[in-house]
């Protein structure tokens, strides 16, 4: 079974299943958003039911930290959105609107 670790240098240090670039908020989402644990574990090569529960017990013990990761993630997306020209014509021109 694989650990749930933190590194800054693999998913900007968001918690992730040891050995592999699937973050707990990941394996969380699916989760909430309907699949059983079987599937989730099926999406990804060398994960198991096994480590999809341990990534879904640390969500379930960390709720604020995942809400954190995902305002992080919003902020972040609003940014992207903020600083990109608005008009796809002027992108392609190579102006910004």
């Amino acid at each position: 079974m694989k650990a749930i670790v933190r590194d800054e240098e693999v998913l900007g240090g968001d918690p992730r299943l040891e050995g592999t670039r699937i973050g707990v908020i990941h394996v969380y989402r699916q989760y909430e958003g309907g699949e059983a644990p079987e599937q989730i574990a099926s999406n990804y090569e060398g994960v198991t039911v096994a480590d999809v529960h341990t990534a879904l017990a640390y969500a379930f013990d960390n709720p604020e930290e995942l809400r954190e990761i995902e305002r992080t993630e919003q902020d972040t997306l609003l940014k992207i959105r903020e600083q990109r020209p608005r008009d796809p014509d002027a992108v392609q021109a190579g102006k910004e609107a």
